[in-house]
């Protein structure tokens, strides 16, 4: 009972006027920063972040919030669409997003996008409400060694996400690896892999990455198509309504993406981009038919993005109740909150109940404005296909030249996404998928320090990722999941040998 008075009086604190139209204001700006290639939510809330100082902290907190998960909806439309994640989480969703449209579905990729994204956020506004106390506890339990190999069960589960030999998607995971080690070494300083380079001190940016590798190489792909009319608007089906079936074919993706998004959401460096990978590969893995994934599967849409939306609720619980912020969107949330003078951590809740529950209360509100708000676009959106691609073509680049330079300033990273778009065609033609390498980009920096200490911590006893109960469940399940890589590779061999037989 004490949770429903608390959850009204949150309600009566968003609904406040000025609260109410920052609020609005937010999840607005978040929309349209992420529909807009390559507009970084980090710099969109760097730049707003000043504004903050004359607002209630409530208000300013609302705004920020409304940014961060606005964006987490506008940045599956350019994926669908165009082929370029708005935002790094969801690079995963061009893998099926970008196919249906070609096939005609825009709408209906776009319509599912947006349900999912409510569904899952709402997931993890109500695991915020009932269980952030236990999601607290559980994220205590996660040293470097339980980090470490639920990660490396990341890594491993990547695999599977390339369209066609495991063993490719293998070799594109380390060719991610290697790329993310690149810049300096955060325990020694040492710059590494840099050749000199000096821009490259920090590492390679993971939007130039993910910019180059799905948006510009698809346009190097289709670049013949200059001047004439694009053939896929001309086909484009401009309904919103979801083909028969693809409802039912989302409803467990959605439950399973809900769920890996809440708890990946609390753990400290995961957040929304891991979340969203996860679930692809979950989802691929346990699919009956899991060909269809990278050729248009409307699960392949769901699952993702309800897994970056609800981890983009629960990424809030270890920022607010421990000071202890998941990404470096979270880090600027903890610097607004340090900037009114409320100092995060457990009594959060009691020391400032209107700043906690009015927060909470906004993300429904702010959720409900996004679906409001774009569902009535989705005949909009799709017809941007309808755009000949002469004039699509150099738009999109514009704009994800500016975006990429607006995050960190850098003609170095523009020049960045030009070589990364060149090494993406390269991959295209030779048939590997760029969502492992990736993945290996992202979660490899990681796998490295937390591997590194724990064997600090342990003095370089290697036993510490089996003597600690939750490493080793991580652990025994990496050898499951490789055991199965295997047999699934050495089963479809003998398929193709079978069938060509036949043949012959």
């Amino acid at each position: 009972m004490d949770t429903l008075n608390n959850v009204l009086h949150g309600f009566s604190v968003a609904f406040q006027w000025d609260n109410l139209l920052w609020s609005m204001f937010g999840v607005f700006m978040g929309n349209v920063i992420g529909v807009l290639p390559g507009m970084g939510v980090l710099a969109a809330i760097s730049v707003l972040l000043p504004l903050t100082y004359s607002m209630t902290p409530v208000a300013a907190l609302m705004m920020l919030a409304g940014i961060y998960y606005g964006a987490q909806y506008g940045g599956g439309i350019t994926c669908i669409l165009l082929n370029l994640p708005g935002t790094p989480s969801h690079a995963v969703t061009c893998l099926d997003g970008n196919p249906l449209a070609l096939r005609g579905k825009s709408g209906s990729a776009l319509f599912m996008l947006v349900l999912a994204s409510f569904i899952g956020a709402s997931v993890g506004i109500i695991v915020m409400i009932l269980f952030s106390p236990v999601l607290v506890e559980v994220a205590f339990k996660f040293g470097p060694a339980e980090n470490f190999s639920m990660m490396m069960l990341g890594l491993v589960a990547g695999a599977t996400l390339a369209k066609g030999s495991a063993i490719k998607g293998v070799a594109m995971m380390f060719l991610g690896l290697m790329i993310g080690v690149v810049g300096t070494d955060v325990n020694t300083g040492t710059i590494r892999y840099a050749f000199g380079i000096l821009e490259l001190s920090d590492g390679v940016q993971l939007v130039a990455l993910a910019m180059g590798l799905f948006g510009l190489a698809d346009f190097f792909a289709n670049v013949n198509r200059i001047g004439k009319a694009s053939t896929v608007g001309n086909t484009a089906r401009m309904s919103v309504r979801p083909e028969p079936g693809d409802i039912k074919q989302s409803v467990l993706p959605i439950a399973r993406g809900s769920a890996i998004g809440a708890v990946l959401g609390i753990l400290p460096g995961t957040g929304a981009t891991i979340a969203s990978f996860m679930s692809y590969a979950v989802e691929k893995r346990v699919s009956k038919t899991p060909a269809r994934f990278g050729h248009g599967a409307i699960e392949g849409i769901a699952g993702p993005e309800a897994a970056n939306n609800s981890a983009a609720q629960t990424s809030f619980i270890p920022t607010m109740s421990l000071g202890i912020p998941g990404d470096s969107v979270m880090a600027l949330m903890l610097g607004a909150l340090l900037i009114h003078g409320i100092q995060p951590g457990p009594q959060i809740v009691s020391e400032h109940p209107d700043m906690f529950w009015g927060l909470i209360a906004s993300f429904w509100i702010g959720n409900v404005l996004l679906v409001i708000m774009n569902l009535p676009l989705i005949g909009i959106w799709a017809k941007l296909l309808k755009v000949p691609y002469k004039y699509l073509f150099p738009s999109a680049l514009f704009f994800v030249c500016v975006g990429v330079y607006s995050t960190e300033n850098s003609l170095f990273d523009v020049g960045m996404v030009l070589v990364m778009g060149m090494v993406g065609y390269l991959l295209l033609k030779l048939r590997f998928s760029p969502a492992p390498l990736l993945l290996g980009f992202v979660l490899g920096p990681m796998v490295e320090e937390n591997f590194r200490r724990a064997l600090l911590l342990s003095r370089g006893q290697m036993g510490i990722f089996i003597d600690r109960p939750i490493s080793a469940a991580f652990i025994y399940a990496i050898f499951a999941l490789a055991l199965w890589l295997v047999y699934s590779t050495v089963r479809n061999r003998r398929k193709v040998q079978a069938i060509a037989q036949a043949r012959a």
